[in-house]
């Protein structure tokens, strides 16, 4: 009985949309293809690291566990080698799986809280879309703001002698036609 309820409860957790969602996005329409031989998981570098393996999240993505994908760490230590791509039998881009899987949980604001990676690309995009430019120091203050504060605090006296340098600064840059560039970002984004 026990084993029944237990199905039942993986069953209620699938979004069986989820992999479909997955496979329209470039790159990933081969995403059913995949037959679990583990060549992905064998060839990547950090997947002793990970809390599923890359073969893992591919079968997840399939069966439609989106919650459980989305709050791995997996899908945000891919290095992007394109090794597990390069070595598939059935020439399945899992790298664009795993970009695919990040973006879906940046939007969804599902990921792994305290974790840079999802910030730091939210962050990077708020920048590039208000000015068309990206400050690193203040992408660099904005990151620790929102992942680690204290350890920004605990940088200051490095910062403070970088700008002495001038190998740091405080400064803005921005390109001109702002609004011309916001459009063509929310219309890329509303696809």
């Amino acid at each position: 009985m026990q084993a029944i309820q237990q199905t039942i409860k993986l069953d209620a957790e699938r979004d069986r949309s989820f992999p479909a969602d997955i496979m329209r996005s470039p790159g990933c329409e081969k995403l059913e293809a995949c037959f679990q031989c583990g060549t992905c998981s064998g060839v990547c570098p950090l997947s002793i690291y990970m809390d599923y393996t890359p073969r893992r999240i591919v079968y997840l993505t399939r069966a439609g566990f989106k919650r459980d994908v989305l709050k791995s760490n997996t899908i945000w230590l891919c290095a992007s080698c394109y090794a597990c791509s390069v070595d598939c039998p059935k020439g399945i881009h899992i790298t664009d799986i795993m970009y695919a899987l990040k973006q879906r949980a940046i939007r969804e604001n599902v990921y792994p809280r305290g974790f840079p990676i999802p910030v730091l690309a939210r962050e990077f995009f708020k920048m590039v879309r208000t000015s068309g430019r990206v400050s690193e120091s203040w992408l660099v203050i904005r990151l620790m703001m929102n992942t680690n504060i204290f350890k920004l605090l605990g940088m200051s006296k490095l910062g403070l002698n970088l700008m002495r340098t001038g190998r740091f600064s405080l400064k803005t840059e921005s390109i001109h036609r702002t609004a011309e560039l916001r459009k063509m970002l929310d219309a890329a984004k509303s696809e």
